[in-house]
């Protein structure tokens, strides 16, 4: 290499080393000259984001010289915090709310519970008996299991829609999660009606599942109605829209804090 092209290599490479250190500060005053950092410096030296991070969504945003970490929609976030679980529905309750107040005694949370006997969405909707209940026992988070009794209607999808929405619009923004019916013969449509109204990550789908049946051939005994709310908390763990924390409890089954029962519609 020439001589005279050292003298400009050394240059360069002070005025590199001098962009280097003024992009590693804030900014730096020069009489009364401020220069902005470029930040440069923060992004090169930044560690890279581990699979861990990854996997939960995190995604880095610059927005003018402050970083934010936001987390993904679609990431599967498991909020840690104590709940107070409103669980409402028909007959299914009586095998699936044992389960889940046992879950509630070991994550902390807190669980109401009101069985409807021989109850439907148009039953619910049309008494708006889910809105008394939130305000009753103010949930942050609310359990469905409805449309046992409405497996056979015929053109469902006409006269039981309107119901659903109602329910649904009850309910507002608390998260929620939707038991289907466990189907012991094929439906003419419920299940469908309340997954499209439901939307991704709020329907659990209980056709398909196989069930030890009671004498009436359609509630699932206490036993397999426990394994089917254990299916619900791990479907809850990978799909559910907001995830709570529901780890496996020690015990097979509690009391809710409260169970409150509605006789059928005469």
């Amino acid at each position: 290499m020439k001589k005279g092209l050292w003298g400009l290599w050394a240059i360069l490479a002070v005025a590199l080393a001098m962009f280097l250190i003024t992009s590693s500060f804030d900014s730096i005053k020069v009489g009364s000259v401020e220069l902005k950092s470029s930040g440069m410096a923060r992004r090169l030296m930044r560690p890279p984001v581990t699979d861990a991070e990854s996997l939960v969504g995190i995604v880095a945003e610059t927005v003018g010289s402050v970083e934010r970490f936001t987390v993904n929609d679609d990431a599967n976030v498991v909020d840690t915090a104590s709940k107070t679980i409103l669980f409402i529905g028909d007959s299914m309750l009586e095998g699936l709310s044992p389960r889940l107040a046992a879950y509630a005694k070991e994550n902390g949370h807190t669980l109401y519970t009101v069985i409807w006997y021989s109850s439907t969405s148009k039953i619910w909707s049309d008494a708006a008996k889910l809105t008394t209940y939130i305000r009753k026992f103010r949930p942050d988070y609310i359990f469905i299991c409805l449309g046992a009794n409405e497996l056979f209607v015929k053109d469902i999808m006409t006269k039981r829609d309107v119901c659903v929405r109602n329910i649904i619009k009850e309910i507002g923004d608390i998260p929620f999660v939707w038991i289907g019916p466990p189907n012991w013969k094929p439906d003419t449509g419920i299940n469908r009606l309340i997954a499209n109204n439901a939307g991704n990550g709020h329907y659990f789908k209980s056709d398909g599942m196989k069930f030890d049946r009671a004498k009436d051939g359609a509630h699932p005994t206490h036993q397999s109605a426990a394994l089917w709310m254990d299916s619900v908390v791990r479907w809850m763990s990978l799909h559910a829209r907001h995830p709570i924390k529901l780890d496996v409890p020690s015990v097979a089954q509690a009391r809710p804090k409260k169970v409150e029962v509605l006789q059928p519609l005469k």
